[in-house]
């Protein structure tokens, strides 16, 4: 199977995209208003950071531990986000797997499957993530937010927030953010689930405000390639 994905089943996708659109949240979120309390002012320097970007380009290192099976599974690739909406995560091969959202449909390609999963944009099950990644969500009001010590966490030289979604979801319980502290770009997401399932993302060579490359967030199965709508 996929090195991304942890096996076939409707959960681990269901997981993964979680993970996906969470990460959409240390990206593209807006600045609120106000914030009160240390945590809230780190959350807020995050954001006001990402409030001006409209594009985020970065390589990524995925890293997908299954705590019952005592399994670690590690991916590469390219990533993309553009406002409004859009999503693009590229495996390196020999994985070749796609997750890409245009806005409108989010598509979940498995290469080793010959299978592509649509699902809606609008009516998804993560509320709040995807209204980071619709570009109207806010940090500080969708997740509650708290600050953890940076050299426990073997994180030095930065800060580490952990965000708790105020309104439950099954994609995944909390996620820790890991942020250079001169720049407030998040370095890693470390996205935790009910089940003890950690999906981490490191990422390198970050490229903010250039253009995305024409069709980057299109996506056509190919020939013979079975289409799941949910």
């Amino acid at each position: 199977m996929a090195t991304s994905f942890p096996s076939p089943t409707r959960l681990a996708r269901r997981l993964w995209l979680g993970a996906a659109l969470a990460l959409a949240v240390a990206t593209l979120s807006p600045a609120p208003a106000l914030a009160d309390g240390p945590a809230d002012d780190l959350g807020r320097k995050v954001q006001s950071f990402y409030d001006s970007t409209s594009t985020f380009q970065a390589k990524f290192t995925q890293t997908y531990t299954i705590k019952i099976q005592n399994v670690k599974k590690v991916s590469t690739g390219t990533v993309a986000f553009e406002k409004p909406g859009k999503m693009s995560f590229r495996y390196d091969a020999p994985n070749g797997n796609r997750v890409v959202s245009d806005g409108k449909t989010i598509r979940v390609y498995e290469k080793e499957n010959d299978q592509v999963f649509e699902s809606p944009v609008k009516g998804s099950q993560y509320p709040a993530a995807l209204a980071f990644l619709m570009g109207k969500g806010q940090l500080l009001k969708d997740f509650t937010l708290r600050v953890l010590d940076a050299a426990d966490m073997k994180f030095e030289g930065g800060y580490v927030l952990e965000a708790t979604p105020k309104d439950a979801t099954p994609a995944y319980q909390k996620m820790l953010l890991y942020v250079d502290s001169e720049t407030n770009q998040v370095r890693r997401a470390l996205i935790l689930d009910a089940q003890g399932n950690k999906n981490r993302f490191d990422f390198a060579a970050p490229i903010v405000n250039k253009p995305t490359e024409k069709g980057e967030f299109d996506f056509k199965a190919p020939p013979g390639t079975r289409v799941v709508k949910n």
